[in-house]
């Protein structure tokens, strides 16, 4: 029984569990996906020896690491065990599973985590280069060169909708949005779960992407440089202006009903909120009509006072986009029919 430092690709490659022994907010600026936090250091404690490491050294501070290590070693174990129980993993009997382990360099915390399981019987390994490495595996992927499809449309034109669609059916596509737990618009929090950090965010891309074959074309909706607080890796997006472009047209009645089933849904307040955010830029008009228009629930009216402000964002941001093709959608239901739509312009 004894722990393997292994290389990244390889390390992705096996089963079982996935450990994360870095602090909390480490964990928490970006991690490996499906990665469960364990932490041999909270974040005044990992501070308290980064402190020690720079003034007096690597070997007092090795020294201070053990105190801690030794006053939770219980809680530790426990933490670990639960985790790997539910990996239903039984010690010396899993030799096709082993818990990965990871730290911020593949040093000693990940090491320590690995040497403690392992008298325990199990199997363990440990990512060489820890998250750093997995890091510079991450930004590498967005400089490869990747066969984009590019999902553009005015507000209301479902793009994203679409989008479900083409992965319901086994398309590759990336829902930037998703990712990101934001619409892209002053609306675009509504109803969605806080947004990662941008760490993460890149993170969840390329772990997507390196699903995908290069060659077959991977569906993205248009996007801005940013998606709420999360911005578009730049590679990423300069790749993205570039691509062959789908301009999804439909009716404004289509577009008005889209945003009606949208967003009638949320609170009166929030949506005023929102609607606030862009008062200068709407004008005192438009935001006098869609406020009041929130408050008796006139969602048709909410909704037109607020198309043509995007509509001239959006024109603005297609400007110099080349190689669209203009697809027609008005009235079509998106169900599968559309896909012999989308196949014929490929």
């Amino acid at each position: 029984m004894y722990s393997k430092s292994i290389e990244l690709e390889k390390f992705r490659s096996f089963k079982g569990p996935l450990i994360d022994v870095r602090s909390p907010s480490e964990y928490y600026k970006g991690h490996m996906p499906n990665s469960i936090n364990i932490p041999l250091f909270d974040n005044n404690e990992r501070s308290i020896i980064g402190t020690i490491y720079k003034k007096r050294g690597r070997e007092i501070a090795v020294i201070e690491g053990l105190k801690f290590f030794e006053k939770k070693l219980k809680l530790l174990l426990d933490n670990l065990f639960m985790n790997i129980d539910s990996h239903k993993i039984i010690p010396e009997n899993n030799n096709e599973i082993s818990i990965r382990i990871y730290c911020s360099r593949g040093g000693m915390r990940s090491q320590s985590i690995a040497w403690l399981l392992e008298k325990y019987k199990y199997n363990t390994i440990t990512l060489k280069g820890g998250y750093k490495t997995y890091r510079r595996w991450i930004l590498d992927s967005f400089s490869k060169k990747w066969n984009f499809l590019i999902i553009g449309g005015k507000t209301g034109t479902g793009k994203t909708r679409l989008l479900t669609l083409l992965e319901k059916y086994k398309y590759q596509t990336i829902d930037l949005e998703g990712f990101a737990c934001h619409r892209g618009s002053t609306f675009g929090g509504l109803g969605m779960k806080e947004q990662p950090t941008n760490e993460q965010f890149e993170n969840k891309i390329a772990e997507k992407l390196n699903t995908f074959k290069a060659i077959n074309n991977i569906f993205i909706e248009a996007e801005s440089a940013n998606i709420g607080k999360c911005k578009i890796p730049h590679e990423f997006f300069n790749q993205m202006n570039t691509s062959r472009r789908i301009e999804i047209l439909r009716s404004e009645e289509n577009r008005l009903d889209e945003l009606i089933d949208t967003y009638s849904v949320f609170n009166k307040e929030e949506l005023k909120e929102s609607v606030l955010r862009i008062k200068k830029r709407l004008g005192p008009q438009r935001t006098k009509i869609a406020i009041e228009s929130i408050e008796n629930e006139r969602w048709d009216l909410v909704c037109r006072s607020v198309l043509d402000y995007y509509d001239r964002c959006y024109e603005y941001e297609k400007v110099g986009k080349e190689n669209i093709t203009l697809l027609d959608l008005t009235d079509k239901n998106y169900d599968e029919k559309i896909l012999e739509l989308i196949n014929n312009v490929l």
